[in-house]
């Protein structure tokens, strides 16, 4: 077995100790972005307290998510510097992924065929995209994309749950019972610091990605789509012109998206099928550039869903 391995190796382009062929992408487009394998620690079952005990303003930036009853919300300060959790929410195994870079916040199921993974930082990128990584097999999955891209898991997908990026102070209003990720995460990280400062307002990329360009690369966007069927995007710019609502069919869905502007905070109604993604426009238009776009009428001609 190290044999044949060994050959696969030589055969192939490896990057922070990873096979990237065969692929289902194109191997130029696997970046370095600056780390080596986990020099981003991703936390492994970290404590969570009460709201009490934390020391968030009511305006710090969460990933709030509820599963089997169970609230619990995951700080972007601390997500900042980890990008991944692997962690257990009302009995389930999941998955907290933040990429700084697309302002993409999943949670995933951690389970592939009854068998619950454990995910790293691979320090790769696609499409400046966070490149995770299982630890049983080494695949690296696209975050956005939820897929596997490369490895033993290529071509199988994750299991996107419902998440909701708000203020703390919003979250923690409406799940009064809800746990807060601990910053006693056994790593020395400024969590009050951001190390990105000033990314999101900038037009620049740090990595390259073809997207676009109808929008600042920047703009807070929600999509949806079903996979095999469409996509469609609600930037935050479009829905603020639109009274910050819209109720529309989406391929045979009823679908309701809102963003409230004062909170910088989208919510989503939709069936369990459809799949909800929030980031920056750029990402969005980057992975899904078949989306349809929903425009404000005072705008422009709406694209029919």
């Amino acid at each position: 077995m190290g044999f044949v391995l060994a050959e696969v190796a030589l055969c192939a382009p490896i990057r922070n100790g990873f096979v990237l062929e065969p692929a289902s992408v194109p191997t130029r487009e696997i970046l370095g972005g600056g780390p080596p394998r986990d020099g981003i620690p991703a936390l492994d079952h970290p404590a969570a307290i009460e709201p009490g005990r934390s020391a968030w303003s009511d305006d710090a930036r969460v990933l709030g998510v509820v599963v089997g009853g169970e609230a619990r919300a995951y700080p972007v300060g601390v997500l900042n510097w980890h990008e991944l959790v692997n962690d257990t929410l009302g009995g389930e195994p999941i998955l907290v992924s933040f990429c700084p870079l697309c302002g993409t916040g999943l949670v995933f199921d951690r389970r592939i065929d009854g068998e619950t993974r454990s995910f790293g930082v691979s320090g790769l990128l696609y499409r400046s995209d966070l490149l995770m990584y299982d630890r049983e097999t080494e695949s690296l999955w696209s975050q956005i994309a939820a897929e596997a891209i490369t490895g033993p898991l290529l071509g199988r997908r994750l299991r996107l749950l419902r998440v909701r990026m708000d203020t703390w102070g919003a979250w923690r209003r409406d799940h009064p019972d809800t746990t807060v990720l601990s910053r006693d995460t056994g790593h020395d990280r400024d969590y009050d610091r951001s190390p990105y400062k000033g990314y999101a307002e900038s037009r620049r990329l740090m990595f390259p990605a073809s997207f676009d360009r109808r929008y600042h690369p920047k703009t807070p966007t929600l999509g949806l789509r079903i996979p095999g069927e469409g996509a469609r995007a609600y930037p935050a710019s479009e829905l603020a012109r639109a009274s910050g609502r819209v109720e529309e069919v989406f391929l045979g869905r009823r679908v309701s998206v809102a963003y409230d502007a004062a909170r910088q905070a989208f919510s989503v109604e939709a069936p369990p099928d459809v799949e909800v993604v929030e980031g920056f426009w750029f990402a969005w238009s980057a992975f899904q550039p078949d989306t349809t776009l929903y425009r404000a009428p005072e705008s422009a001609t709406d694209e029919d869903p």
